[in-house]
């Protein structure tokens, strides 16, 4: 599919539209013009209305939603599909065409600068396209790929586009588009890594396997696609972002739905794209956590679903509320959210809340209604417009309109709180990439700085200048809410030969005097040298298993983690039979699963009785295993029961392949029943 897939469970889609089907009434609706809006809940004194229903052999079905100069909608269709321009006139469609392009299967549609933008395909090739009509006979006479995306096309590719505070157009993509050879060395975003301590295991169905970050990413470049920067990264498969009345882009970021029940999988979630920025997703295993601060946390966690258009709500006659806030669109569960975001520091939290979605979702699953959403735009008359279809499924066009007594007048947009922590965090970014003597000087007061982006900028900021400019003084610093980040930095950047000193100035840090988010930091720092530099030994590594093995098992779950795999990798004697006791005595599936993937490669510190308790676990009933709490609330969100997701009984499987495959011949003979059975 060529936007939904990255993240939707096609088994469970046709399960829905099978199980909705079985309703005569609803099935006959959908098969002809999709689904009515009789189906359809909003909020009070909002109005949901199907204005047109997609043709499949003269529209196809759409994937995308767009306005031109002239506020006219364009809604893109997927595979060789044409764009329709539909003009709006009182709230009814007025008038409809299909326009006569040779780009298809767009993905990412704006107009500026007197041109029409689109991420698409044409003869085979997918890229950025720029279309003029030079005649002013209202078509497209010149067409121009100003780029190609290797790996552009289909539901992993390029996507949106939008134009950024500083007129520069930002295209959001995939993880299986390449980075492109031709990015400035200003780019902000760079060295980038798993930087994991132990190694990743591939998805169990094989899905992205092999690939190194970035992940999906953000790009930037002039009006003409030259001059890019690569910008943030870290995103898994974004579809859309969109721009704030103050000028920061956020977007709403998928995750692998055949992860669920893993303590990898990641909620999906709305994500601010800074200068420089990494969210942290990595392929198979390694996604990072929320907490490691190499990354930046999401503004807002949704949970479950299949992240499609974004778009802000200004220029919306609904009440203030409304026009300020930032709608994201969840195509599995046909859920259209309003998110309502908030200055946090220099970034940004919220909550959410459904704004449309089908009547069916919280009701028992055989009366589920599909509502496949795709994307939407705020149009010229003030109402909302958004689209369904994807996977060439029945497509059609809705409006939303406010009837209630609220006033809609045009409210103040802008946020005044947090504006000189942007503000602040904006005169870092100037930095990133740029080489400049006093970067450095103006960036480390903000490195303890308790705002995570504020002190990130700082980070890269610093990084981006020649580390003998500043490793002294990382080395040197004692106050440990800046000396983490400043040491991050040189672990980050410096080779092999200068772990030592790293790790000496980490050793004044004691992680027993620090608090946990700060001990959470040094333990970063080490996987970061580890992955980077390796493992230290012989009285480097002493010197740190007798500062970390007293504090492992910690009292937490994320100490925990962290804990077991710096010490695993640094072949602690006691790690592997404090982990085996930690896995034994794990709550909730995702911990135990956790351990296990740990121990699958280690090959030291094992006794034959630890052995067969470890490989004893896969014939346990783990029927009975709990969940976190957020977890099973992801699933009650979305209105469906808590699953696994498909690859789970393959990593599963893969992971006791390699713990076998870390056994001696004589050890596999050992356990030669154990592992049989």
């Amino acid at each position: 599919m060529k936007i939904i897939g990255r993240t939707a469970r096609v088994s469970y889609l046709l399960a829905s539209l099978a199980l909705c089907l079985s309703s005569a009434a609803v099935s006959s609706a959908f098969a002809q013009v999709g689904t009515p809006a009789q189906a359809i809940q909003t909020l009070t004194d909002f109005k949901v209305e199907r204005l047109i229903s997609a043709d499949k052999a003269k529209h196809g079905s759409w994937i995308n939603l767009g306005k031109d100069n002239k506020g006219r909608l364009l809604l893109g269709g997927q595979n060789r599909q044409p764009v329709t321009r539909v003009t709006i006139r009182d709230g009814k469609i007025a008038k409809e065409e299909v326009l006569k392009l040779p780009v298809s299967e767009t993905m990412g549609i704006l107009w500026a600068f007197d041109s029409l933008y689109l991420n698409g395909s044409r003869n085979g090739r997918f890229g950025l396209f720029r279309l003029r009509d030079k005649d002013g006979d209202d078509q497209f006479e010149s067409v121009e790929m100003l780029r190609e995306w290797k790996g552009g096309g289909g539901e992993h590719g390029a996507h949106g586009i939008v134009l950024g505070p500083d007129n520069k157009l930002y295209t959001v993509c995939g993880n299986f588009v390449e980075v492109p050879p031709d990015i400035l060395p200003s780019s902000p975003h760079r060295n980038y890594q798993d930087d994991l301590p132990l190694p990743r295991a591939e998805d169990g169905n094989g899905f992205g396997a092999g690939k190194k970050p970035p992940g999906g990413f953000v790009m930037r470049m002039d009006a003409d696609g030259k001059n890019a920067e690569l910008f943030a990264s870290g995103q898994r498969n974004t579809y859309d972002i969109a721009v704030n009345a103050d000028g920061e882009i956020f977007g709403f970021d998928s995750d692998m739905e055949w992860d669920w029940g893993m303590p990898w999988y990641r909620p999906i979630r709305v994500f601010q794209a800074v200068s420089g920025g990494d969210t942290g997703f990595r392929e198979g295993t390694a996604k990072w956590p929320p907490y490691y601060f190499d990354s930046l946390p999401a503004s807002v966690d949704v949970g479950i679903g299949s992240p499609t258009g974004v778009v802000f709500g200004y220029g919306a006659k609904f009440p203030a509320k409304y026009q300020k806030a930032f709608y994201i669109l969840d195509w599995s569960y046909g859920r259209l959210i309003a998110v309502h975001l908030t200055p946090d520091g220099s970034g940004y939290k919220g909550t959410w809340e459904n704004f449309v979605a089908p009547k069916s979702l919280q009701a028992d699953e055989t009366q589920k209604t599909p509502l496949n959403l795709t994307d939407a735009v705020i149009g010229e008359d003030g109402a909302m417009y958004f689209t369904v279809g994807g996977r060439d499924t029945q497509a059609a066009l809705y409006r939303v309109s406010y009837t209630g007594s609220q006033s809609t007048a045009p409210a103040d947009l802008k946020d005044r709180a947090g504006m000189e922590a942007r503000e602040q965090r904006h005169q870092l970014e100037k930095f990133h990439g740029k080489l400049d003597a006093g970067a450095v000087k103006a960036a480390w007061p903000y490195l303890g700085s308790d705002d995570r982006f504020l002190s990130y900028a700082a980070r890269i900021a610093i990084e981006s200048q020649p580390v003998e400019q500043w490793k002294s003084q990382a080395l040197g610093e004692r106050d440990p809410k800046a000396a983490l980040p400043a040491l991050l930095a040189l672990a980050r950047l410096s080779p092999k030969e200068n772990q030592g000193e790293l790790l000496d100035s980490l050793a004044r840090l004691t992680i027993s005097s620090l608090t946990e988010p700060q001990q959470l930091r040094k333990l970063r720092v080490i996987e970061v040298s580890i992955a980077r530099q390796g493992a230290p030994t012989g009285p480097a590594a002493k010197q740190l298993i007798a500062e970390l093995d007293p504090l492992y098992p910690a009292k937490t779950y994320p100490v925990n983690r962290e804990l077991c795999q710096v010490l695993l990798a640094l072949e602690a004697p006691e790690a592997v039979a404090k982990t085996i006791k930690l896995l034994a005595a794990a709550p909730t599936q995702e911990e135990q699963i956790g351990y296990v993937l740990y121990l699958r490669t280690i090959r030291k510190g094992w006794t034959p009785q630890l052995r067969k308790e470890y490989f004893s676990w896969w014939t346990r009933d783990r029927s009975g295993l709990k969940h976190p709490p957020e977890v099973l609330q992801w699933f009650t969100d979305a209105g469906r029961p808590n699953a696994d997701g498909a690859s789970f009984p393959r990593f599963i499987g893969n992971f006791h392949r390699d713990a076998v495959a870390a056994l001696t011949d004589e050890e596999r003979q050992q356990l030669s029943d154990v592992i049989a059975a």
